[in-house]
């Protein structure tokens, strides 16, 4: 699209945005939509419209309108065409595909009979017809087909592996119960990042955790140089019998919090605090373990208990100062996950509760496998390429 059309899109949007405020949000999203899809068939053919260029592969044909269902309401929308008819917008796709998700967990609860009233109507009204049981099975098939494929796609070398669990209501065995999500984000050597696994287990126990890492190896995970992670008891024992001779930073986020427990009053809290972020903060592990050695004999006496935690549990949070400098603030923590947990979390809260184990899958899959893809046309997370040159 040339750089004028955009810009006239983007006014077009913002001007009805500022006149209307939220009843302009469907228009605003169609223009979006549209936009998107016709910057991406440029990329697909190599020129824009009426564009002489040697790069070039093909021509377009015109529009096809189409009407989807969305949050915000029924779109009509304009999806591009070429002469050679090999292209569909994965903008479009990719857009719809957690959308649809969402619309099915929200029928399957509909149809099996453990919604609300509320729920059924808000999927009559999300989906624009009433939802019936064969319906759901023909179109969660079609897209489990299209999220299993990418939940097994087979795996490369991953030296940075973050691992995290959340947990989701889900109805199994007839009862409610909190089932624990994993999900696996690795940086590959072009220091990219990806969402390389996600599963829904009962638990957080080591055998599920244990059976999650061993899938990522089964699919050609290797290279892993460090996992971080916080220390469960049950992904610790996984991660030790999976991954034994990979080095573990724990993360210093969740150290962070959980040394609050042990500051015996609430007016210490800031300065332990402060004095933790310093010891985190250090230039080297030298200066780390000195600040460390310092803070301990700081609460020997008036929180002994700390101390003694401190101690036992924050050197496992100083694994990262032998790797690059440059690196170290994005491997230190998992927050990578927490932020796709917060994501994860403002889709499902919609459903409340799911009516089984793949249902919620389905939706979680199909939430992480849309960040994961805009991740991949990102700027790298980390440079690989400098931490060689450094070294020779």
């Amino acid at each position: 699209m040339p750089h004028q059309d955009k810009n006239n899109s983007y006014n077009e949007i913002l001007e009805l945005l500022a006149n209307e405020g939220f009843e302009a949000l469907p228009d605003s999203l169609r223009l979006l939509l549209n936009a998107a899809m016709r910057l991406e068939r440029e990329k697909y053919l190599g020129a824009a419209a009426y564009e002489r260029s040697e790069q070039r592969r093909g021509y377009a044909n015109g529009f096809k309108p189409k009407t989807v269902q969305t949050r915000v309401g029924t779109l009509d929308v304009d999806v591009p065409q070429t002469r050679d008819g090999g292209f569909y917008p994965n903008s479009l796709e990719r857009g719809l595909r957690s959308e649809r998700a969402l619309k099915l967990a929200l029928a399957e609860m509909y149809v099996q009979g453990v919604s609300t009233r509320k729920v059924a109507t808000i999927t009559e009204e999300l989906c624009g017809f009433e939802i019936s049981s064969a319906q759901v099975s023909r179109i969660a098939k079609e897209l489990d087909t299209t999220l299993e494929a990418w939940r097994n796609r087979p795996l490369g070398c991953f030296p940075y592996l973050y691992l995290d669990a959340r947990y989701e209501k889900v109805r199994h065995g007839g009862v409610v119960r909190d089932c624990a999500v994993l999900i696996a984000v690795g940086v590959g050597e072009d220091g990219k990042r990806e969402v390389i696994g996600v599963s829904v287990e009962l638990s957080e126990a080591e055998v599920h955790w244990r059976k999650f890492l061993k899938q990522l190896q089964e699919r050609g995970l290797f290279g892993v140089q460090l996992i971080t992670s916080d220390a469960h008891a049950g992904l610790k024992e996984a991660r030790q019998a999976t991954f034994p001779s990979v080095a573990w930073q724990r993360c210093q986020f969740h150290l962070q919090q959980n040394a609050s427990a042990y500051v015996p009053r609430q007016e210490m809290k800031p300065a332990v605090a402060a004095d933790i972020r310093n010891i985190f903060e250090a230039p080297d592990r030298a200066e780390a373990d000195r600040l460390l050695d310092k803070t301990i004999k700081t609460y020997d006496k008036s929180a002994p208990k700390l101390a003694a935690w401190l101690l036992e549990n924050l050197p496992e949070g100083l694994t990262v100062f032998v790797y690059p400098k440059a690196h170290r603030r994005r491997i230190r923590t998992s927050n990578i996950v927490e932020r796709l947990n917060q994501e994860i979390r403002r889709r499902t809260k919609v459903a409340r509760l799911f009516p089984n184990e793949a249902s919620c899958l389905r939706l979680v899959s199909a939430v992480l496998m849309e960040i994961s893809e805009d991740w991949l046309s990102d700027l790298p997370f980390v440079s690989f390429e400098k931490h060689k040159e450094g070294k020779k």
